[in-house]
């Protein structure tokens, strides 16, 4: 199976670097000091109990045209990342080709095959020009949820954190021959990979605590526990986690868990940084639209007030623009 990783960093790296120890066909698309260590040595994987993966057999570029038609394309790139390369998706396309998503946050295609009112409707947040849309045809979307944590340690080399487990659905939810066909790749090669019959049900669960403690964290500079256990933080994201909630039920989403619960998993984390705190630190861009100002849009489009959400989006996205100013980072630094 020809597979193409498109952005081969923390989450594309683990899942390309299993892929191809599983035997596949694997091409990354990378950058920079990176993507030479790659090329030189491969791609070496640390798992979870600290055992040590080399694959070797990879192909890696930073050309998408390079790469060829693939059997399935796995869109590894962080949200806001996805919008500059969507005119060179199609070079990887063939008539068949599968296009995989593991974006955070409500994706461009979330009215795609959703049925009622907002049929075929546009994120905006997310696709603000129509790109990915016009980019990447419905037909060949599968929705993938991401629950592993990972960290690419040093060039070449990608740490799991913890979790493997990469749930894939039909955006209508149908349980067709390819979604199983995935499914059962992603299991050969050593991840928990179901079937989900309503892939964005499982979107808004993630979603439901990054929402609020993505953007808190960056803000505050604060861990998981701390924004759990400190009672304004807790009830500030409680409150926009409530307001998510009404967006998503008006939306046909019940989730499976309580919001005390989903709290409370948060909290167990422990000492545990954000992806957006560390991109903060570190100068990074942070996905806010797809995490904060899609549910926003959302909360537009089904009348819902969203005070608490607004007000921690308004403030996360000017910090996001001065430090982009600046060209600078933000670290909370210890004295003496």
């Amino acid at each position: 199976m020809k597979i193409c990783v498109v952005g081969a960093g923390a989450i594309g790296g683990l899942m390309g670097a299993k892929l191809a120890l599983a035997g596949e066909d694997v091409t990354l698309i990378a950058r920079g000091a990176h993507l030479e260590a790659i090329r030189q040595n491969g791609l070496k994987l640390i798992e979870e109990d600290g055992a040590e993966h080399v694959a070797r057999q990879v192909k890696a570029t930073s050309r998408l045209s390079e790469a060829g038609a693939q059997d399935i394309v796995i869109l590894a790139l962080k949200a806001h990342q996805v919008e500059p390369i969507a005119k060179e998706l199609p070079t990887l396309f063939g008539p068949d080709t599968i296009v995989v998503t593991t974006q955070n946050g409500i994706p461009w295609w979330y009215f795609q095959k959703h049925g009622g009112e907002f049929e075929g409707r546009r994120v905006e947040t997310v696709d603000p020009s129509g790109m990915l849309m016009a980019s990447v045809e419905v037909e060949r979307i599968l929705g993938c949820v991401v629950f592993p944590a990972a960290e690419i340690v040093s060039p070449g080399v990608v740490r799991v954190i913890e979790g493997n487990r990469f749930p894939v659905g039909e955006l209508d939810g149908s349980e067709s021959e390819r979604v199983k066909m995935v499914t059962a790749l992603f299991t050969k090669a050593g991840f928990k990979s179901p079937v989900l019959k309503n892939v964005r049900g499982e979107i808004w669960l993630k979603l439901w605590g990054n929402l609020s403690f993505n953007p808190i964290s960056a803000l505050t500079h604060s861990t998981l526990v701390d924004i759990c256990q400190f009672p304004l933080t807790r009830q500030l994201a409680a409150n926009m986690m409530t307001e998510a909630q009404t967006i998503a039920n008006k939306l046909g989403i019940e989730f499976r868990v309580s919001l005390e619960k989903r709290i409370a998993g948060a909290e167990n984390v422990g000492k545990h940084k954000t992806s957006m705190l560390q991109d903060i630190e570190i100068g990074r861009a942070i996905e806010i639209d797809a995490l904060v100002g899609a549910v926003v849009e959302l909360g537009r489009l089904t009348q819902t007030p969203t005070p608490h959400i607004d007000a921690v989006y308004a403030c996360v996205k000017l910090l996001a623009k001065t430090l982009a100013e600046e060209k600078g980072k933000l670290k909370v630094e210890k004295i003496g």
